[in-house]
């Protein structure tokens, strides 16, 4: 049957285009230096990814569908766990030279991180139908918490310099790429993360006041 436009469009990557869609709000917020805007952007394009996952598994998909689900969630982290903290960091140091090479090697880690992932899960998922229950390497989406708890570090004066977000990425990009094992969180484990980043949420807004979006 000739389809009208490529790509899949059902429920079961919706949460994800509004996470990539999100992502890219935020890149703009970065660049126009409202830096809480952006963070806030990058946090609910974690949420977006913390549970778009479970409403894939909701639906019976085929071969293709499958494929297209490890491939487009892939290509969203990229943009939103990679590209969005690379140029959020670099604007808020101030468009640093040295910020600007970390923020250049965190978004090859993360590159590097999620390809390898896509050819694990490929293989996975043709020798096997159960669900994945651990991560080779610190998953893309930890950018989502660390680099807000960074920005409330700043913010309340606890560490002073903007150092601190370059570090954070070193860090990061590094966890991506080391062979550590993490275990998959369940359900629970997901609604857990969530309403943690919604007391998170909270405090910013508490701290910061709605007039700084």
């Amino acid at each position: 049957m000739e389809r009208r436009t490529i790509g899949y469009y059902d429920y079961t990557v919706i949460l994800t285009y509004c996470g990539m869609v999100t992502a890219v709000v935020g890149i703009f917020m970065s660049l126009h230096e409202y830096y809480w805007s952006a963070i806030l952007c990058l946090m609910m394009a974690g949420v977006c990814d913390i549970f778009d996952g479970a409403i894939a598994s909701t639906k019976d998909r085929n071969r293709s569908e499958k494929d297209f689900g490890i491939q487009i969630d892939s290509l969203s982290d990229l943009i939103s766990f990679g590209v969005l903290p690379a140029v959020f960091v670099y604007m808020i140091t101030g468009q640093n030279l040295a910020a600007g090479v970390v923020c250049a090697g965190y978004v090859l880690c993360a590159l590097i991180r999620l390809a390898y992932f896509n050819v694990l899960e490929e293989e996975r998922q043709r020798h096997s139908a159960e669900r994945r229950k651990i991560y080779l390497g610190l998953p893309v989406t930890a950018a989502a918490a660390a680099l807000p708890i960074a920005y409330l570090i700043l913010h309340y004066g606890l560490i002073t310099r903007s150092a601190l977000f370059p570090v954070t990425l070193l860090l990061l990009g590094t966890a991506f790429l080391s062979p550590i094992e993490i275990r998959k969180p369940a359900l629970l484990g997901k609604i857990a993360i969530g309403t943690i980043a919604f007391f998170e949420m909270v405090a910013m807004f508490l701290g910061m006041g709605w007039d700084v979006i």
